[in-house]
């Protein structure tokens, strides 16, 4: 049974320390056979990105690892017309690096943009899975072990089922059955803040109902005359907002194929 990598990201909290840990362990190292040493520069095995949505002041950041998913139907192997591709028994898939000859095709190939040149080197390098330190009594890739949140998980897809049923993975639509698994991942949001433009305060307790094809969701606006709706499908969402003594407001159409602030919403009174 192949071995997985499952990541919460909701207990991801943006300290970048498994881009680091990878960098530490793999550049200006020589790992032959499964890898030749790491560039310090323009190379990320485990890549870290950021993701802002909204803006000011209704903004949420949530950060998310990429690296490798050492896929199950991995296209990189098949790209490859050297044979420098092998998969492992613990299902890490290795790019040995005396065998590629750095033509790039398992680049273009791969969707997850995974896959790195060394141009000096003249062959095309990605992540290992740490098998060095694995074949050597190490429990844990480097990554996952510098996590410090325990974002990361690493072990047995068949010990992982937990975590995996219901987890989603990078373009499923690839058909590639990758074994890196995500949790967490937000959803969309619309937001705002209603007040009485006469009275200057916010209006608390509105009922704000958000409907997208026939599915709708309702929240009521806080001490602070915020309200949220929180992890919704990408869609088009029709907006009404309610409070008692006053008119109500209307949004058509509000596009959450984005993070959307609504701003500072004017509720006239009846």
């Amino acid at each position: 049974m192949s071995k997985v990598i499952c990541v919460d990201v909701a207990k991801c909290n943006g300290c970048y320390n498994c881009q680091l840990a990878c960098k530490d362990e793999h550049a200006g190292n020589d790992w032959t056979p499964y890898a030749k040493p790491q560039p310090d520069i323009g190379q990320f095995w485990v890549k870290l990105t950021e993701h802002v949505g909204g803006t000011i002041p209704k903004v949420k950041i949530h950060y998310i690892p990429y690296m490798c998913n050492h896929c199950e139907n991995a296209v990189c192997m098949e790209a490859c017309k050297f044979g420098a591709y092998y998969r492992r028994e613990d299902g890490f898939v290795i790019l040995d690096p005396e065998k590629c000859k750095g033509c790039g095709a398992c680049m273009k190939a791969c969707p997850y943009e995974a896959i790195y040149m060394n141009k000096d080197l003249k062959i095309c390098q990605k992540c290992t899975g740490c098998a060095h330190l694995l074949d050597n009594g190490y429990k844990l890739p480097r990554c996952v072990e510098a996590c410090p949140t325990d974002a990361m998980q690493y072990g047995e897809e068949a010990d992982m089922q937990d975590f995996i049923v219901g987890s989603t993975v990078r373009m499923p639509e690839t058909g590639l059955h990758p074994k890196v698994f995500y949790r967490n991942i937000p959803g969309k949001f619309i937001a705002g803040t209603v007040y009485d433009p006469v009275e200057k305060e916010v209006v608390i307790g509105a009922r704000c109902r958000a409907t997208n094809g026939g599915k709708t969701i309702e929240v009521l606006s806080d001490e602070y005359g915020d309200f949220w709706f929180k992890d919704l499908a990408m869609g088009k969402y029709d907006v009404v907002i309610e409070a008692k003594g006053y008119e109500f407001k209307t949004f058509d159409a509000v596009d959450a194929t984005i993070d959307v602030n609504l701003g500072d919403i004017p509720l006239d009174k009846k």
